[in-house]
């Protein structure tokens, strides 16, 4: 296997060697940048120099991480006391980077959260908006019917306000406010006309606040309390209800209570990736009951084992739902300690049954997204079938085209004249099989004669090499463009064996060879659409190689006047630098290590001087 480092040109392979020999064997963080000096990766590590050597040292059979390496071109580092000390400073920087290599988690700021307001008599409702400082917000509920649910049960059984008006002291005793509708339904006690004391409405939000935080057993207990005392004073009506609210808390524990009550102020990680897939199950617990659950899958960008990610998953979600749950348990041992949190792997008891229906949850997420995305693949195939069985009987082709090619010229005043032709393989282009011409034969404009050479080198190889032919060839072009490549198949003794069609410009009329009159075809008929996105596609393809061409022609021009560049110079700078905006824009030193500093100076003279 090809090593690493050997991706990277020679010169910044030893540049980086070299810089690599002073990093400390220290605890830190360090930041990989590419020859645009943008921050593409961040890591963490307990020992510095071993960890950014093994980039430059190491066989990786990953992809990606070669490529990761290939894109190097510097790289940055910061010591810190401690291995803590790297997790929270690696996670900042992520956020504050955005690195293309590394995993970016989402926000969770469209998800719904449920609202106090800061006010005399605070209101409570769901929103998306967090930005205010005038409120506490409760989630993100990533399942609309837990906070359905919640928001229901807080309806039902504590009478708050759900009117706008502000309701002040002042406002209050000058009765600025009449009581409404929801007064009389008994959805409200009145607290715009003094019938309901800011003492008795705040208690409610007490009780509100800690069922939303999970604390289900101190509202249970403050309810118990309540009804007893109401019982005693022989306030049965207001017993009743202190019971209705104790049975409606335990009847809402029942439903959502997994494991031992007694376990509390507890976050379960799950994680697994498989491919480049990692996927994620998450229980915050409280009371024995699930408070928040979430299931996500990021995109793996390099190889990263599970515990190197867990950590700034963990760091999110924390942020993400305002947790500060004391212990943590997790299906892999985390390589860092966290701060001021019990981590752990359990293997017996009820933390081990909690940590299995995770899983279990993981699993079955995984399971169902496999199977998702499975059917959304046999759909869009689906639906590209009937597409091309479309054009097969729009067309009366005698084979379902699965195979299509399309051709289109290029030239600009008869100057750098080229050809495209792009392929369709179960009407989605095959990117691979594209293909591009320097027309060789004609001189001046002649397009159907370059429509002639093109078609012609294409299937005189195809059938020296026995290769498959398409099952359709589209020509951009009218008639005369359609003629020559009828000609090219004639003399390769292949007209008739393959289809042939032509779209016209400006009408966007459908030619077969030898007919007088367009197909008709529907102008909003899918078969036509697609015949227009191949005849499209293929313009773009040719006139991007055309542009190309014309470029490296200029460039290999400019290049040729300067006094002192050789051949092989020449063929240096334009096999890695392309055009004279990238060779402007490179570093005396790259170019130095190119080409040598006698003809670099040359070089940057006359660029200059232009």
């Amino acid at each position: 296997m090809k090593n690493t480092s050997d991706a990277l040109p020679k010169d910044w392979k030893e540049l980086l060697k070299e810089k690599v020999k002073n990093l400390p064997e220290l605890p830190g963080i360090y930041k990989h940048k590419n020859k645009e000096q943008e921050v593409i990766y961040v890591g963490k590590a307990k020992n510095l120099k071993r960890r950014v050597n093994s980039y430059f040292l190491k066989n990786h059979p990953d992809l990606k991480t070669r490529r990761l390496v290939s894109e190097i071109r510097d790289f940055e580092f910061i010591v810190v006391d401690s291995e803590i000390d790297a997790l929270l400073l690696e996670n900042n920087l992520i956020k504050q980077h955005k690195p293309h290599y590394n995993i970016l988690l989402k926000d969770g700021k469209t998800y719904p959260y449920i609202c106090i307001t800061k006010e005399p008599f605070p209101r409570v409702f769901s929103t998306r908006q967090t930005q205010g400082q005038d409120a506490e917000y409760y989630g993100p509920y990533t399942h609309g019917r837990m906070q359905f649910a919640l928001l229901e049960l807080i309806k039902k059984h504590f009478q708050i306000r759900s009117c706008t008006f502000a309701l002040t002291p002042k406002n209050i005793k000058a009765k600025r406010y009449k009581l409404c509708l929801e007064y009389h339904l008994k959805n409200c006690k009145g607290p715009c006309e003094g019938l309901q004391t800011l003492q008795d409405y705040l208690g409610d939000i007490d009780m509100i606040r800690s069922i939303l935080k999970g604390k289900l057993s101190l509202a249970k207990q403050y309810f118990k309390e309540k009804m007893q005392e109401a019982a005693q004073n022989l306030a049965f009506e207001k017993a009743q209800r202190y019971k209705m609210r104790l049975e409606a808390l335990s009847d809402y524990q029942a439903k959502s209570l997994v494991t031992n009550p007694s376990i509390s102020d507890l976050e379960v990680y799950c994680i697994e990736t498989v491919d480049d897939n990692t996927y994620l199950n998450y229980l915050r617990i409280e009371d024995g009951c699930i408070i928040q659950a979430q299931n996500e899958i990021f995109k793996k960008k390099i190889a990263q084992e599970d515990a190197d990610i867990l950590p700034q998953i963990i760091f999110e979600y924390r942020n993400r739902f305002a947790s500060e749950a004391k212990r943590i348990i997790t299906n892999v041992e985390l390589e860092y300690k966290l701060p001021n949190i019990e981590c752990s792997t359990p293997k017996i008891g009820d933390l081990k049954g909690l940590l299995e229906l995770s899983i279990k949850n993981l699993d079955y997420f995984r399971r169902q997204e496999l199977r998702r995305k499975t059917e959304q693949k046999d759909e869009k195939a689906l639906a590209q079938t009937q597409i091309l069985e479309t054009l097969q009987k729009d067309l009366s082709l005698p084979h379902l085209p699965h195979h299509i090619e399309c051709f289109d010229n290029s030239n600009l005043h008869g100057t750098n004249a080229v050809a495209g032709m792009v392929c369709f393989k179960n009407g989605q282009p095959s990117k691979k099989d594209y293909r591009k011409f320097n027309i060789k034969t004609v001189v001046g404009i002649d397009d159907f004669a370059s429509m002639y050479e093109i078609v012609h080198r294409r299937y005189k190889r195809l059938k020296e090499e026995s290769l498959p032919l398409p099952n359709l060839i589209i020509v951009d072009g009218g008639k005369g463009q359609l003629a020559s490549a009828v000609q090219a198949l004639k003399d390769l003794n292949l007209y008739g064996q393959i289809p042939i069609i032509s779209i016209a410009k400006r009408l966007e009329e459908i030619y077969y060879p030898e007919d007088s009159f367009p197909i008709a075809i529907g102008k909003k008929s899918s078969s036509l659409l697609l015949i227009q996105r191949i005849r499209d596609e293929t313009h773009r393809f040719a006139i991007t190689f055309h542009r190309d061409k014309r470029s490296s022609n200029s460039f290999q021009s400019v290049l040729e006047d300067i006094h002192g560049l050789g051949k092989q110079s020449l063929e240096k700078l334009f096999t890695k630098y392309k055009s004279l905006k990238k060779i402007k824009a490179a570093s005396a030193e790259e170019l130095h290590s190119l080409i040598g500093k006698q003809r670099t100076d040359l070089l940057l003279a006359a660029l200059e001087s232009e």
